[in-house]
């Protein structure tokens, strides 16, 4: 009963975590809450299909989806294939060709704590005249966009864009269970934020749903918003953890600066 324990156990986490009721996730799953409940504690070993079903109806990370069926004695359902694999050739085409077709806007892709695997000179040119050791791969984003030696200084909203980043990474802790998610934002909240000299508070609060990031260049005041973008359905782990980011320009300010940059 060990292992069927212990994804009860696991299950009842995701559950919890997602705020749900047991009666609730069996209506999803087209299944009972006394069957749900049977499963949780133990007294009932779920099928590799019923694992499955409840891991996608409790939204759960495919990687975690993995440790559910281990822990229910079947074999794991999702590769986890290395990103310079030949088989993920074309996957790794199109990101370039996306990045690329982004230029002269930055944009860059990510993994799930932030380790940056591709970006466009867009993001090069922000990340000019950087100290080394925050340029030596693996680049991580969060760590050099924050870091007191990094972007920080440049960017004129940092304790807004501070805070919008940190939240966002505790939304990311609380949905999967990433110990180096976790390690790596204790490290980023624990950097120093140093006020800037003449910055001022906008007149009116910015939605959040539309905080820009406002960053400096070579004396000229940028401004983007932030997408962010994943992969709908993704059958492999390294995949579902990808994030790709493109920077919007907020202002034609923005634009114009950035289009100069490109002729």
């Amino acid at each position: 009963m060990t292992t069927t324990s212990s994804v009860g156990s696991l299950l009842r986490t995701w559950r919890e975590r997602r705020g749900i009721s047991q009666l609730e996730l069996a209506g999803r799953a087209d299944s009972s809450s006394r069957h749900i409940s049977f499963i949780e504690t133990g007294r009932s070993r779920p099928s590799e299909e019923m694992v499955l079903r409840l891991a996608d109806r409790l939204d759960v990370p495919v990687r975690e989806r993995n440790a559910l069926l281990l822990a229910a004695g079947y074999a794991p359902h999702y590769a986890q294939t290395p990103l310079d694999d030949p088989s993920l050739g074309t996957l790794r085409e199109g990101l370039e060709r996306l990045l690329t077709g982004y230029e002269p806007y930055p944009a860059l892709v990510v993994d799930s704590t932030y380790t940056v695997v591709a970006a466009n000179r867009g993001i090069t040119m922000l990340l000019d005249g950087l100290p080394e050791h925050l340029l030596t791969p693996p680049l991580n984003a969060m760590r050099i966009t924050l870091h007191p030696e990094g972007l920080a200084p440049r960017i004129h909203n940092l304790k807004e864009w501070r805070g919008h980043l940190l939240a966002q990474m505790e939304r990311q802790i609380a949905l999967a269970r990433s110990e180096p998610l976790r390690a790596l934002y204790e490290e980023v909240a624990a950097y120093p934020v140093a006020d800037r000299p003449g910055d001022t508070a906008p007149e009116e609060p910015v939605p959040y749903f539309a905080l820009p990031l406002v960053i400096e260049h070579d004396g000229q005041l940028l401004s983007f918003v932030s997408s962010i973008a994943t992969f709908n359905t993704p059958m492999d782990v390294t995949v579902a953890e990808l994030a790709i980011e493109t920077m919007l320009p907020a202002d034609p300010a923005t634009v114009k600066y950035l289009r100069s940059l490109a002729h």
